[in-house]
Formats: structure tokens, sequence, C-alpha cells
């Protein structure tokens, strides 16, 4: 077996042999990770969860050992689709959601469609809104001098360099952590996918969260821009974490975990 895909599951959806892990017992709680990720990220989250909750986790389509869609299609309603026969091929009715960065969006979206199948929603430093900033990775996947570069794995120190761009400052990236992400960037295809990813226009839906009525826990660290959840989505409520960058899951699991629990 591939090491990086121990203690993992397959399942086939939509043409894809999709990479999950599930485990524990209680409340089902769905964990979505960011672009350039993996299920791997919530390693600590999922280890404090696991002993009162059923924590579901995986790598989505374009990451991870999921890898690339075959239709090359990553709009985030894709996604939202996705998500839903994933949990039907699960049986899982309803669930909390709870999604970093792209995972995040993908979280808000799927509770705007499927609200019926949810039970919390959980967003830490969720993506979405217009006008925020984008990182590193995603301006050179969109910049057409230097997504060749992109579309051909980058070393693993590039990697390293912009993982510690995407952190708090008191964060230190491990050696364990850099070599895991380059490893998971590096399969065939993902590279391409990330940058097809990138290169995606996106419908925006964020005036629709007024209407939301999920209750909704919102985790930003405090130099995240284009957070407007707890302004917008009513009744929802707001933990600021500071000094934690964007890698939220990674940077501060006990943090996370802890929120979610006492939030359930």
């Amino acid at each position: 077996m591939d090491k990086l895909a121990e203690g993992s599951s397959f399942t086939s959806i939509d043409g894809m042999r999709v990479r999950f892990v599930r485990e524990g017992e209680g409340p089902p709680v769905l964990l979505l990770h960011g672009s350039g990720s993996s299920l791997d990220a919530f390693n600590g989250i999922a280890a404090r969860l696991r002993s009162t909750c059923d924590v579901i986790r995986l790598d989505l389509p374009g990451f991870g050992l999921t890898g690339p869609r075959p239709d090359r299609d990553y709009r985030i309603e894709s996604y939202v689709a996705f998500l839903a026969r994933f949990l039907d091929v699960q049986s899982v009715a309803d669930c909390t959601v709870a999604g970093n960065s792209l995972g995040g969006n993908i979280a808000w979206n799927f509770a705007l469609t499927f609200p019926e199948r949810m039970r919390r929603l959980v967003l830490m430093n969720a993506t979405g809104y217009p006008g925020k900033s984008l990182p590193t990775a995603i301006r050179l996947a969109r910049n057409p001098i230097t997504r060749p570069l992109v579309r051909r794995a980058g070393s693993r120190g590039v990697v390293a360099r912009n993982l510690r761009g995407s952190v708090g400052a008191g964060f230190a990236v491990s050696e364990e952590m850099a070599d895991r992400v380059h490893a998971m960037m590096s399969r065939p295809g993902n590279s391409a996918a990330f940058v097809d990813f990138a290169n995606t226009e996106q419908a925006g839906r964020s005036a629709e969260l007024r209407g939301l009525r999920v209750p909704t826990l919102v985790l930003r660290g405090d130099g995240i821009d284009g957070q407007h959840f707890a302004r917008d989505i009513p009744g929802s409520r707001e933990i600021v974490l500071p000094g934690v960058g964007h890698l939220m899951p990674e940077e501060a699991p006990a943090e996370v975990a802890d929120a979610i629990l006492e939030f359930r």
C-alpha cells in the first residue's frame, strides 16, 4: 500500500477513487480541507473528536490521494453536489460540516443548497467573499507567466516557503508537514488540477448568507481578511484565535476541536 494511504479507505464517486477516513462514534462531523491540502491536515482535530463523534474526512477532488476530476470541473457547486453524493454513500443523512479555507467555502455553499442536511456549520478562515486576498500559490497559478511552473510540481523548498507564508508568525512548519504536502502535490495530475481549480470562475453566493438559518460557528485568525460571516449569518457565533494564520487546523488543532465540541 502507498505509505500516504495507510489507515485510509476508498470509495468510487463521479469516476474518482475517493480517499477518506471515518472513525469514532457519536454525532457525525464532516471535515473539509483547503486547497493544496488533504484530509491529513485534520489529524490533530480528529484525534480529539473521535472519542465522542463520528469523524469523517476526505481528500476533495483535485487534491490528496483522490486526485483530479476526470471532467476538470472545479466549480464550488460541483464540489457541493459531489459532497452530497459522498454523504449518500456513507449513509449520512445530516451532519455538522466544518471546513477550512476552500473547505469552508464548500461547507457554507453546501449549507445554502442543502440546509436540511446540516446540523451545524463550522467555518475556519473560510473563503468565498469577493475581494479576499489570494494565497501566493493561487496568484502564481493564475499568472500566465508562472502558471507552467505551478503545473509542474514545485520543489519541496517552494512548498515549504508557501506553507510558512500561510501560517501565523508563532507557528513552525515541521519537516513532516512540508514533506507530506509536497508529496501530495507531486502526485500525478494534482499540480495541473490545482491550476485548473485556481483558474475556475466561481459563482458568488455570499449575499445569500443573510438568509442562512443553520447554527454557525465562525473561527478565524486575527489577521485573516475577507471574513464577514459573523456579520452576515444570523445568530452566528465568532471566535477569534490570536496569532493563527490561514492553516488553522494544523496551527491550532486543540482550540478548534474544543470549540467544535462546545458548539455541539
